[in-house]
């Protein structure tokens, strides 16, 4: 392989913002897995944010990039797996597997698709230097006649469209709106560009919590929320909190605190088998390894308001972000019927619009 921009480049990331800024480009914000394609030929290379190449995961898009792209390129873009009309982060994480049998069968059972939202190389010309205005022109003549599972991710430069679709594709399991300036070069690993993702709060219960890796302060609380049955399901985590008030945490939560887990909602987690369709928090797993999971058992009588982002499937998508304690409401009273549910938006309809708008 040899172009103008060789592998391995880290992405260009963006910083949130509480609301759309003015003057921008702007795309949707798509649920998957970060994907830089180094296409030279026959030769296809597949680098994920952190350098690491997909390519032996997703045979399927290989193909796919080398029907749709230009022979010699390197684009930016998002690997996504489309189930029932909206995006399924859970079906794309199955897809890193290290058995190639099984890497086979998901590849025929869950095909990815790929998103191209930016154009870092093009022939022998590197294009990181270039405005995003340029890169994005260039981008939508190559991509003019891509067919799916190849997309041209859409994009416009009126505020009142992106704040349309900030709105409306939820429903189709996307994350939010990306702001782009239009001036902007290709800084790769630099957060200049903006997110503006959804945020909605919860009451949820506090069942346990981790250790820091730095020491014996709190670093996650583990979060639960009780399903239809009476049952309190683990459904993520809280973790931004400022040293001090990590090192407070233990000793607030210490009068909590079962020096023996029997009895605790969560308890099975200590036995591999139970870890089978459960959601308990302490299992390893491929994207673990073997980091330590170990937590301790709080009783869940106390309930904390955060806020987050979106649910995936039955729990939070990303980390939740304290907002205060609840001591007015009762561990009881959180269940699952208090979430917003999104109306649901086929993301068909988001892939079909081509072009500018």
């Amino acid at each position: 392989m040899d172009l103008p921009v060789m592998p391995p480049v880290k992405p260009m990331l963006a910083k949130s913002v509480a609301r759309i800024p003015a003057g921008m480009q702007y795309e949707a914000k798509w649920d998957g897995f970060r994907a830089i394609v180094h296409r030279d030929g026959d030769e296809i290379e597949i680098g994920s944010r952190t350098g690491k190449s997909l390519a032996r995961y997703f045979p399927e898009l290989v193909s796919a990039l080398k029907e749709n792209l230009p022979p010699r390129c390197v684009v930016d873009g998002e690997i996504v797996i489309v189930q029932g009309g909206r995006l399924d982060f859970d079906r794309l994480t199955e897809r890193i597997h290290p058995a190639e049998s099984r890497v086979t069968l998901l590849a025929d059972r869950t095909p990815a698709s790929f998103i191209a939202f930016d154009l870092l190389a093009l022939g022998d010309e590197s294009l990181l230097a270039a405005p995003l205005a340029d890169r994005r022109t260039a981008l939508t003549r190559v991509m003019s006649t891509a067919r799916p599972p190849v997309h041209l991710a859409p994009a416009t430069t009126d505020p009142a469209l992106a704040q349309e679709w900030f709105e409306r594709f939820e429903g189709a399991g996307l994350d939010g709106v990306i702001a782009k300036p239009l001036d902007l070069p290709y800084r790769p690993d630099a957060r200049l560009m903006f997110k503006i993702k959804h945020e909605r709060t919860a009451d949820v219960v506090v069942a346990g919590f981790r250790f820091h890796k730095s020491g014996p302060i709190v670093g996650s609380l583990l979060l639960g929320l009780h399903d239809e049955h009476g049952t309190l399901q683990h459904v993520g985590v809280c973790a931004a909190f400022p040293m001090k008030r990590r090192a407070e945490l233990v000793d607030e939560l210490a009068p909590l605190r079962m020096p023996d887990p029997r009895g605790h909602p969560w308890a099975a987690w200590a036995e591999e088998s139970s870890h089978e369709g459960a959601r308990l928090p302490g299992a390893q797993s491929r994207w673990t390894g073997k980091k330590d999971l170990s937590w301790v058992p709080l009783r869940p009588e106390r309930v904390v308001e955060v806020a987050y982002d979106h649910m995936e499937g039955d729990r939070f998508r990303h980390t939740a972000q304290f907002r205060r304690w609840r001591p007015d409401r009762t561990p009881e009273s959180c269940t699952y019927a208090q979430l917003e549910e999104v109306v649901g938006f086929d993301l068909a309809e988001v892939l079909g619009l081509t072009g500018e708008t």
